[in-house]
């Protein structure tokens, strides 16, 4: 039922109720459901159930008898229409009275589904920050009638998110991601939406690759390219192409050109290593991002040799997620093994996940047999 929770949102909102109303209604409705026999008609069921806990709340709150007065009486149980506000809903959360990291977050807690630590995780920030940002953003907009969509950035911000947060994480929303993209380059002139959709394709289409029978993490340069999804890659670097073509370049673009390189080259060897070095430049010009120059200091370890990797990788923060993992290859790439274990070792004590912590176990453990 958790993907009903954005048409169900929406069905309210249309019907009277503001947002975080709305959303507290859904979460109560929710809860019901674990209790009730499973429903033949679950959307319906939803709707009939949050509508009348909204009804309940908004009569016991005499500042809201008005506008109980101006919404229609409770409509029938039935078959819910067979409508899709969800686009629409990420739109409406990236509100003007809102910031844009707010947008972000309230909509990723009550649209994309996503819990708060995970969100927290996207942001690279503590569970309790991330719980008091949600907890402003829907007091800010409460009472807010959503009739002012947001900017088409912020939610672009949303979608690439939620695709990541669905590529690495606990909840899969990569589907879900790119039909939403998909949805919002259709009637979107923004040639960053096309660059979105393009990239969310073309790493979508290696994900068969990514996970050994043994539920290890494979990195790109040991992956089965046989594997990958050929009409998906197609269709990426097609979009891509046409975004290019409009000479309006941004960070989605730009990630999707690297992307579209790993994926033209028909063995890890053959890898354009020059030009991807060049896209990330354009990358760090566009964002100024510190995670974009972590990942530059490896295509330039592997463009200009291991050395030069290091010497880039030497003028970022050592606190950067992931750095650690990163001097460890650039070192293992420069042929200081034992550096290498050792750094690998750490990388896996700092892993976000068991897919990451598991591998760069497996690496340390490899160079310590060799040595």
């Amino acid at each position: 039922m958790r993907e009903l929770i954005p048409e169900v949102i929406g069905v309210l909102v249309r019907r009277g109720a503001d947002f975080a109303a709305a959303e507290d209604a859904v979460q109560e409705a929710l809860i019901e459901a674990l209790r009730a026999d499973p429903p033949r008609d679950p959307k319906g069921w939803l709707v009939t159930v949050a509508w009348r806990r909204f009804l309940d709340t908004t009569r016991s709150d005499a500042a809201r008898r008005r506008r109980e007065e101006r919404v229609d009486a409770e409509p029938p149980p039935g078959p819910a229409a067979e409508t899709d506000d969800t686009l629409q809903l990420y739109f409406l959360c990236a509100h003007p009275s809102l910031s844009p990291a707010s947008a972000v977050a309230l909509t990723l807690r009550a649209v994309g589904g996503l819990t708060t630590r995970q969100i927290a995780q996207a942001y690279l920030v503590p569970e309790a920050t991330m719980a008091q940002r949600i907890s402003r953003a829907k007091r800010t907009v409460a009472g807010v009638r959503f009739d002012q969509p947001g900017d088409v950035a912020t939610v672009l911000r949303v979608l690439y998110l939620v695709f990541n947060e669905g590529y690495s994480g606990d909840v899969d929303l990569v589907a879900e991601a790119i039909r939403l993209t998909r949805q919002l380059a259709a009637v979107v002139d923004h040639p960053e939406a096309a660059g979105l959709l393009a990239l969310m394709l073309l790493h979508h289409a290696r994900r068969a690759a990514r996970i050994a029978p043994d539920g290890s993490l494979v990195p790109l340069a040991a992956q089965d390219r046989g594997r990958w999804d050929t009409g998906m890659i197609a269709e990426g670097v097609g979009i891509l192409q046409t975004a290019l073509s409009r000479d309006r370049l941004g960070e989605y673009q730009a990630q999707a050109a690297i992307a579209a390189l790993h994926a033209d080259a028909p063995t890890a060897a053959e890898t354009d290593w020059v030009q991807i070095v060049e896209w990330y430049d354009e990358l760090v010009r566009l964002t100024g991002s510190p995670i974009v120059r972590l990942n530059r200091a490896v295509a330039v370890g592997e463009a200009d040799g291991a050395r030069a990797g290091l010497a880039a990788l030497a003028e970022l923060d050592e606190g950067l997620p992931r750095h650690t993992a990163v001097a460890a290859y650039l070192h293992e790439r420069a042929g200081d093994h034992s550096v290498a274990a050792r750094l690998y070792a750490e990388a896996a004590r700092k892993a976000p996940n068991l897919a990451e912590r598991d591998h760069l176990t497996r690496q340390a453990a490899r160079l310590n047999t060799e040595t």
